[in-house]
Parts: structure tokens; sequence; C-alpha cells
């Protein structure tokens, strides 16, 4: 049984005559012989004076341990000392007098009674759980006989009582500072030095009867002292003329009945080590031998001990400087396939990155070797942690010919911390399926500036996005199958399978309590709802034409864009046309990178909305009673997962990209633990998906309004051959050869496709944030066009502009662009958001249209305007925008490349994330599922059946 003492105890500490409220009280006899008169602890009753001695050493020590809870305490406030003890034996003196101790000083006890004939697996078994449980600062094994495997199962840092190999080890190589000394061994020497006033240089001291640890404390204790330590058994030859010869003798353990006290010379001096039962089936003073216990003294020390491993707890929780050992790169030439770089570099373990960065053991949950997540209590433990900078990478608008916003950033990373000496953390989208089999490949960056292994990081990782599908679909499950039973069975039918009778009981589950206080109805009983309430709170009456919340797949599947459902006959008639999304756009995926706890992500999900009903009121995912099972899907989702780069160093993985379709940021979480752990001098980057006119416009306006957080500094990345297509190069098609134009010189197509990096410093600059712009260099760049779009980049406002070659030889080859974030970081951020919340919605839609993508004027739909209305009606006219808009164009016409003009934007209809809180316009013909090109990745990727090598990933 586990219980946590948390009822008053008695404050007499039986037999010892301690009071523990800093009173040595009057000393009552534990033997029958007689005191020495020089006041030595004899074979006799000892003195009054040495034991009023005795009680006020084990009260200083008290005061010492409440001294430093109280520091500690004063440095935490939330801290709170936890005693584990795991009790299989009868209970004794020592026992309780730790528990009264316990109680004096504010120490929790975590008592776990066990029956004295619990098999060994069973003990460690709780001794297990108590060393991982991060509450806990000490465990106490109180056992009838503890044997060398279970004192050892005892982690070394939660070992107060000194008994493990660890310990011990540290205590003969003369590090016991490091450890925990046994505290009967160490009461027995303050017993000799201090309350005697015994010296033990050149001393005959003989140790009786004691067990393995306290034998082996006591002989090293001694000897450091110039004691002549002997050990020996009760069975030992010639134990009487080891007794009559000793000076001291230690009682280790209960004297048998046939060894004589008379064996022990008078003047002897002579300490009791065994535990005084307090059911008395045990001698109390070892059949006559006289001497005090140690017992009340050695819980003394156990509870010092015990603040020594608390204070040694708070330290690990502060911010630790990293101790980051980077992995070098051997960059060849040609540069190989990513798939390749990754597989030749050796990743750290990832529990050997996480102690680097300063996270504790407690804190992360590994997935295989190299992943693992990282738990939220984190934010809690560093919370008074100065933030590092913040950076925000994002690019032009995107081309076939890619960018690298997600190589600039790793790439950027590891210059920092690998090549600068400075702390940072990169913070990456998690990939979809989709693009991985369909056309766009991976998002782990790149050449020598990716994330590894890079396979996980692109196949699955830990499983988020298939959270979220379960999540999604489940909730559309619900819907559908609500709206059916409301239109096949009377009210009281719903209500009797609702709230069903079990075992003659019938109860509202929580849920459909908070559903009741919602409706007005403040009754808890089932029975006395009016017939009126029954039908109020059973009939959601939802209008299928307004369903909103659609099924997702995290494949490109163009078939599944509209869809009829309900066609089987069980359905029974009530069929609808319906459709799936990519699972990324899913509004829980939006949830996940906005929320910034678990509570608050469960409220997120209780505010979807996803439907109207047929008064026009919006229906929840609260009113369908399904929030607590969505949050128990997203339980494990909601923690970043930490990886590292070819160089070492940390990236979270965390939410999904799509930032055409969603806000496609990373998480508010990752973000959050990244900055806490980098420290003040250091720097977290993350990207925003796409162009900076879609992914930072939307980091911005929805990511940093619910963050609270302010980017230091924006990276724009831009490539040569890009700008090319954006100053009127010629089209790209995929796996066909490049046109000339773009592996020859061509300044002229530079110059005129640079009005598409202008405009996006442009945008950077409405919001006051200072820009770098990171050029990615190819091999077929000439140094006149690399010099050229530099020159005008900080023509036109950047605050630098700095070619990179991470690509091809890791951090080393963005150094530049390193040193130029941290110039533009250091710049006065006068940081501002584009629109007011409190604008119209058609206003905040416009605001954006006008200034980021310069069209002349929006055009809403008959559809858009009718549900601007509604969601206006309903409450969430002052939500931002999450505007899903091709990518591929600063327009709505994927085709018109570097800046249009002239343009008026259409938005055909509107939706509405509440619980991720924002509206989310469409624009023109924009699609929420992708489609698989003629050839999509997957012709080339294949698994060898043998060696289980993927082949063809990148």
């Amino acid at each position: 049984m586990r219980s946590l003492l948390l009822s008053r105890i008695s404050h007499r500490l039986p037999g010892t005559g301690l009071a523990p409220r800093g009173h040595a009280s009057r000393a009552t006899s534990t033997g029958a012989s007689s005191g020495s008169q020089d006041g030595r602890l004899s074979s006799g009753t000892p003195g009054r004076s040495v034991h009023d001695q005795y009680g006020s050493t084990a009260r200083e020590i008290i005061q010492r341990s409440k001294d430093k809870f109280t520091t500690l305490q004063k440095q935490n406030s939330s801290f709170k000392p936890v005693l584990a003890i795991i009790q299989a034996s009868v209970d004794d003196l020592t026992l309780e007098t730790t528990k009264n101790f316990a109680e004096e000083l504010g120490v929790g006890v975590l008592h776990v009674c066990l029956p004295q004939e619990s098999r060994n697996e069973d003990i460690i078994d709780e001794i297990l759980k108590l060393n991982e449980d991060p509450k806990v600062q000490g465990l106490v094994l109180h056992l009838a006989e503890p044997n060398s495997k279970l004192l050892n199962a005892v982690r070394p840092d939660k070992d107060v009582d000194g008994v493990t190999d660890v310990n011990l080890g540290k205590m003969v190589r003369g590090n016991a500072h490091e450890g925990f000394v046994s505290p009967a061994a160490n009461g027995v020497l303050e017993i000799l030095e201090k309350i005697a006033g015994t010296s033990l240089e050149g001393k005959n001291i003989l140790t009786v009867g004691a067990d393995g640890s306290l034998e082996a404390s006591l002989q090293c204790l001694l000897q450091k002292k110039g004691a002549l330590s002997v050990i020996s058994s009760w069975q030992a030859p010639q134990l009487q003329k080891k007794l009559s010869e000793a000076n001291i003798v230690i009682i280790g353990s209960t004297k048998p009945k046939e060894i004589p006290a008379s064996w022990i010379k008078p003047g002897t001096t002579v300490i009791n080590c065994p535990n005084v039962h307090l059911s008395g089936a045990a001698d109390q003073q070892s059949d006559g031998i006289g001497g005090p216990g140690v017992g009340p003294l050695a819980a003394a020390l156990r509870m010092e001990n015990l603040a020594e491993s608390s204070r040694r707890w708070v330290e690990a929780q502060k911010y630790k400087k990293w101790n980051l050992h980077c992995l070098k790169l051997q960059p060849l030439s040609p540069v190989p396939s990513d798939i390749e770089i990754s597989r030749a570099q050796n990743p750290k373990a990832i529990n050997m990155l996480a102690k680097e960065i300063g996270l504790l053991s407690d804190e992360i949950e590994a997935y295989g070797q190299t992943k693992a997540k990282v738990r939220l209590s984190l934010l809690e433990r560093l919370k008074e942690q100065p933030d590092g900078k913040y950076i925000l990478v994002a690019g032009i608008t995107p081309t076939p010919l890619g960018e690298g916003k997600s190589t600039v950033t790793i790439g950027l990373v590891q210059a920092l911390t690998a090549h600068t000496n400075v702390n940072s953390f990169a913070c990456l989208r998690q990939p979809s399926q989709g693009p991985t089999f369909g056309v766009k490949g991976g998002a782990a960056g790149g050449g020598y500036a990716q994330v590894i292994p890079m396979e996980e990081f692109n196949l699955h990782l830990t499983g988020d996005i298939h959270a979220i599908t379960a999540a999604n679909n489940l909730l559309a499950a619900a819907i559908d199958a609500r709206i059916l039973h409301e239109n096949t069975q009377s009210d009281k039918a719903l209500y009797n399978r609702l709230v069903p009778s079990i075992n003659g009981v019938r109860a509202f589950s929580p849920i459909q309590i908070a559903r009741l206080k919602r409706l007005g109805i403040n009754k808890t009983d089932p029975r006395t709802l009016t017939e009126e309430e029954v039908s109020t709170f059973v009939r959601l009456d939802i209008d299928p034409s307004t369903i909103t919340w659609q099924r997702v797949l995290d494949t490109n599947d163009r078939f599944l864009r509209k869809i009829t459902i309900g066609q089987a006959n069980t359905e029974k008639g009530f069929a609808r046309q319906a459709q799936f999304d990519i699972a990324v756009a899913s509004e829980i995926m939006a949830i996940l990178a906005l929320t910034d706890s678990l509570q608050d992500m469960k409220e997120r999900l209780g505010r979807m909305v996803v439907a109207c009903d047929k008064k026009g009121q919006p229906v929840t995912a609260e009113d369908l009673g399904i929030t607590g099972a969505l949050a128990v899907l997203m339980k494990d989702a909601i923690k970043p997962t930490l990886m590292q780069t070819l160089e070492g160093t940390p990236v979270f993985v965390h939410a999904g990209p799509f930032a055409n379709i969603a806000h496609g940021s990373s998480s508010v979480l990752a973000d959050k633990l990244a900055l806490k752990l980098v420290g003040e001098n250091g720097y977290v980057v993350t990207e925003a998906g796409f162009g900076a006119d879609i992914g930072m416009e939307k980091f911005f306006n929805i990511k940093c309004r619910s963050s609270g957080l302010v980017p230091d500094a924006v990276v724009i990345v831009a490539t040569i051959r890009a700008l090319k297509m954006h100053g009127g190069g010629p089209n790209v098609s995929s796996g066909a050869p490049l046109a000339r134009e773009y592996t020859e010189e061509n300044l002229d197509l530079v110059e005129r496709g640079c009005c598409n990096l202008q405009k996006q410093i442009q945008i950077a600059q409405q919001f006051g944030v200072p820009v770098v712009v990171a050029l990615n260099v190819f091999k077929n760049d000439s140094q006149k066009e690399i010099d050229l779009v530099c020159k005008i980049a900080k023509e036109s406002g950047a605050f630098d502009a700095v070619p990179c070659n991470h690509w091809s030889i890791g951090g080393r080859g963005s150094v530049d662009l390193a040193q130029a974030v941290k110039g533009a970081a250091s710049q006065r951020n006068n940081f501002t958001y584009l629109y007011d919340l409190k604008l119209p919605i058609a206003e905040k839609i416009r605001t954006i249209a006008q200034k980021v993508y310069g069209a002349d004027d929006i055009e809403l739909s008959p559809k858009a305007q009718s549900k601007i209305e509604v969601y206006s009606q309903q409450g969430f006219g002052n939500l931002p925008i999450c505007m899903a808009k091709t990518h591929l164009s600063l327009s709505h016409q994927p085709e018109k490349k570097g800046v249009p003009t002239g343009f008026i934007l259409p938005i055909s209809d509107v939706r509405a994330s509440i619980g991720a809180g924002f509206i989310y316009p469409l624009v023109g013909t924009m699609s929420t599922m992708p489609g698989l090109p003629t050839r999509p990745c997957f012709y080339d990727i294949d698994l060898d059946p043998v060696t289980e090598e993927i082949k063809g990933l990148f």
C-alpha cells in the first residue's frame, strides 16, 4: 500500500528522550550496568550530561537541516522535499523517529508498505518507480533482510542511507562529499567523538555483527580516524578474547543469547546499532549490553542527507551552461545525396545530447537512440530563466527550383553553435507524408546542413501527425453518428442512451455536466430534468449543410477532394457530400502549433466549431462530449521532439507544414522550450512556410499574437536561380534539364527578379523587424550575380545580405550569416502587428491583400460574405486572419511571378478555426487536399529486405 503521510504525527521520540521541537530532554536508562566516572559511554547507564548532549546533537543536526530546507524553499518557492520509504518489516524506533523529524521539517513522506514476505522482484518494482519519480529526493529501504541486489537498485543520488556500492565506493575513494555516507555509521562517529569526547586515534575498536553496507562504512570511517578497527561476526572464533581486548565495541546486530554480556570488560565504550523494534519483539539493548542506540541520531543524519540531496536536486533544476560536443564534418566534393550524407554521420545518443543542453533525465522520453520527446515540465523548471534571441527564417516567393529555408535554418544554427560557440536551437516543422511521397521531397534540410537521421525525420517521426489524424477523424465520426442517432430516436431514448443506468445508478459525466451549465441547467441529478430540459440537453440539432469539419489523411489524394458519405443501408438514407483535407491542414494541427500547455490545448479542442445548429448557433467539440477523448489522443503529440543536426547541435521538430493552407509554423511550445534552453545570450532559429508574404505574415499576426513572443530578426532566403525565374526566366519542369539561363551568368534576369526579394524585405519592414538576406549559393552562381543580389538587398533596406555555402560545407559556410544575424538581432526592434484585431473581418482580409500581396482590393463571393456575417454574429469577429492562398505567387494566380500588380484578390469561401483562434479565408480555387503528380517521389523509394535500408529517399 502506497500512502503519503499527511496526518499529524506524535512529537515524542520513543525511547530517546528527545523532543523534536528543539529541547534536550532527560535521558532514560537503556542498560543495566553502572556508568563511568569520566562520562564516557560505557557498559552502564549513560550519564545524564552525555545523554543530554546526545539529544542536543540530534537537535543541532535537525536545525541544520531545517535551515537548508528553508534556504531551498526561498530559492524555489514550489519546492517540496519528499522522502520515500519502502517498508517490508516491522516498525522500529529509527523509522518512527524519521517520520517525526520529517513532519517537523515539512518533508513529505511517501510510505510504501509491503508484506514482509515480498519477493525481491516486487520490492525492486517499487524502487524503480520511486527512482524515476521526480518529486522524490530520497529513498530509504526498511527491510527485514536487505540484500545487495535490493540495495543497489536504489538510484545513488537518492540513496540517503548510503547503502549502494556507488556511494560506498565514493566514500572509500575519499569522495564522500559527492555521495552519501551511512547515517548509522556517521551516528557512531558522532557519539564517539562529539558526544563522548573519545579520541579514536590508536583505539582498538571491534565492530561485531554488522551487515555489509554498515560494516564497510564503519570500517572506512574508523580507519580514516586512525583507529585500529577490527570486524567480527558473532560466530567468529576467539570472540570473547576480541571483546575483552577492545576499547570500544560497536554492536551491529542483536546479540545472540549464547554470548554473555560479561565478555565485555567493564569501562568499555559500547555503541548499539540494531534497530529497536517498537513491537517489543526484539531485545531492546542486546541482552543487557548498555550504551546508547544510534537509531535516533541516525534518523537525524538521514534527514541531513535528505537536505543535501534536496540541495543537489534544486541545483540540478537551475539553468546549466551547455557542455555541447559538436560533431565533425568531412565534406566531400561533389556533394553526395542527402541520405548518403546523413548515413555517413554517426549521431550522438539522444540522452547524451539532452544532457549536454541541460535537460534532466526525467524531462525526456526517448524514441529509440536518436530522437526523444521533451516534457513540458521544463517550462516550469526554467520559468525564471531569461529567453534567448528569437530569429525567423522566411523566403522569397517559392519556385520549383527551391530556395532552401530549412537548409538555411540548419546551416545557421550549425554556424552559430559549432563555429562561433553560441548556444542555438533550430525549431522545424514536421514534414507531411504527402509531399514526402508526392513531389516536394523531405524537409530535413539538405547537403551538409540537415537534421539526422533524415529517414526518421521524414517518415512518421514520433507519430504526431498520426495522432492528429486519429483525433480529427474521431471527431468527424462523432458528428455524423450524432446526426444519425438524433434523427432516428426519441428524446427519451436518446437520454437513456446518453445517460445510461449502470448497476441501477444514473449519473452525468463531467463533460455532460459542463454542457448542462452552458445551457443554463444547474442540475446534477439525471432524474430531475424536465422533458423540455431533456430535449434541450440531448438535441444538438446539427444542420448538415453547415458542417465545416472534414476528415483528413496524410496522403496526397485528389479523389478525396469531394466525396459522398453515408451511402450504406445502415445509414438509413442520411447521405451527404463531404471531403478530405491533408492531415496537416486539420485545425487540430493548428491548435498543436499554437497551444502553450496541455490545459490550454484541451480548452482549444473543446472550442472547435464543427457546424451550426438549425437556429444558426455554433456547435462545438465540447457539445459533442469528445474533448477529453481528443486530449487523450494528443497527450504525447503535444511534446516537441528533440533531434540533432549533422554537426550535433540540437533541433526541435514539432507541428506541421503547409503555410499556404494553414499557418505553417512550428509550435509555440518548441520555441518557448528552446528559448529557455539556449539562455539569455543564445539564439532560437525557427522557420515559416513558403514566402514572407504567406508564412512570415501568419507567423507574426497569428503565432506571435498567440505566444506573446517578439522576433528579434528575420532572415529572408533567396537563390539566384529562383530570382531569375521571377525576372522572367523560362518555366522549369520536374526532371528536365535546367535551361541555360539558370546555369550561366545573366545579370539582367537577376536584377529584374530582385523585385520579388525587395517586396519580401518591404513586407518584413512593415512589422518593424530587422532583415538579413541569406543568399543560398549554388555552384553555377557567378560572383557578379552574388554581389548584385547582395547590393540590391542592402539598398532595399536589409540590415545585411550574405552569401551562404552551408549546403556544400556545413555550418562553416554560414559563419558570415551567423555574424550578420547577431548584428541584426542586437538592433532596436519596433515590432508591430499589421492590423488591429478589432477591425471587421473583411477589413483585415483587405489589409493583408493590399499591404502584403499588393492587390488593389478583394472580392468576396456571396458564400464568403455570408460566412463572414455568420461568424461576426457568433462573436468570432475579433480573430486574426489565416489566408489559404497559393504559395507560388504574391497574387492568387500561381503563374504570376515577380511582383504582380493591378489584381483583385478573390475570396471564394471563409472558414473559422475557433479552437486554433483564427478566421480562415480561401483565396480563389485553393485546394486543401494536394494531388499526386504524374511521377511521384515514391517511384524512387525502396527498401532492402535484408538490411532494411531505405533507398531513394532524396
